[in-house]
């Protein structure tokens, strides 16, 4: 829902007194164009097909009588490179060494989970004591927290976003005793309705810095996760289910860099065993 409110908001700040029986095929171009000028191209794209599923709507209802999105041409800003943030084994245990775990919920535990599930920030605040199965040592993933507007619960990302997680033994036990005498149904770490992400990430941002190790947000928590994984040779496969992605594509496009390095690895210890076959 979050994207369509801010469809709506861009169109209403570029054109705010465009009239959808105003819209024709020139005023569409340039509303597309204004937008391109603050967006890459694929934003545009998207931005383009939520407007043209909305005029379309139009089109069938008989409110307007052409289709303006036809032959739409897509523009937008250059890509830039974007290098993800993430730690190695030694910062990440450095890191989660150095958290103030109380017997109580805090942000610190918060830190903890992500960093040892790879959730993403609307998923570990949506979480209650009922989604986790101690007894299978699992976490069921299967909604999300809109802490982007009113707050409640939402549906998770995608139909693949909806798993199980498997975690450790010390987290279970960890965990088991700090959710015991809460409500089943309820959110454990959302106090209140509205909860910011830069809360949390400036508390992890305070912890880096204290510590002297680089300084991540949440999201490059979930990033650190599935690097190490995939250090550690769990398969693409693998790491694509439990950190939720609709396919192995978004994994490898996501983690590329990482994918390449470990493929240099790999061609090394194939020179290697083929040297010792002589």
């Amino acid at each position: 829902m979050d994207k369509y409110r801010m469809t709506q908001a861009w169109v209403e700040k570029l054109a705010p007194n465009l009239r959808l029986c105003d819209v024709t095929r020139i005023t569409y171009q340039q509303l597309l164009n204004d937008y391109a000028l603050h967006h890459e191209r694929q934003t545009t794209m998207d931005f383009h097909h939520q407007l043209k599923g909305a005029i379309m709507d139009a089109v069938d209802d008989g409110l307007i009588e052409r289709d303006p999105t036809r032959k739409a041409i897509i523009k937008g800003k250059t890509p830039t490179a974007k290098k993800i943030k993430y730690l190695n084994q030694f910062e990440l245990h450095t890191l989660l060494a150095n958290l103030d775990l109380q017997g109580t919920i805090n942000w610190d535990w918060f830190i903890l989970l992500v960093a040892k599930t790879g959730m993403r920030f609307s998923e570990a605040l949506a979480l209650t004591p009922k989604d986790f199965d101690f007894a299978h040592q699992t976490l069921s993933i299967s909604k999300t927290w809109d802490y982007k507007g009113d707050g409640g619960f939402l549906p998770t990302k995608n139909a693949s976003s909806v798993r199980k997680i498997q975690i450790d033994w010390q987290t279970v036990i960890q965990f088991s005793e700090l959710v015991r005498h809460l409500p089943a149904d309820k959110p454990i770490f959302v106090k209140k309705e509205c909860v910011y992400n830069s809360t949390v990430n400036d508390i992890l941002a305070r912890h880096c810095k204290r510590l002297k190790i680089p300084v991540i947000s949440v999201h490059g928590l979930r990033h650190t996760h599935a690097s190490l994984l995939l250090f550690a040779g769990v398969s693409i496969a693998s790491v694509a289910r439990r950190l939720g992605h609709a396919s192995m594509t978004t994994t490898q496009k996501t983690y590329l860099h990482i994918i390449q390095e470990l493929e240099n690895q790999d061609v090394d210890l194939v020179m290697r065993s083929l040297s010792g076959l002589s």
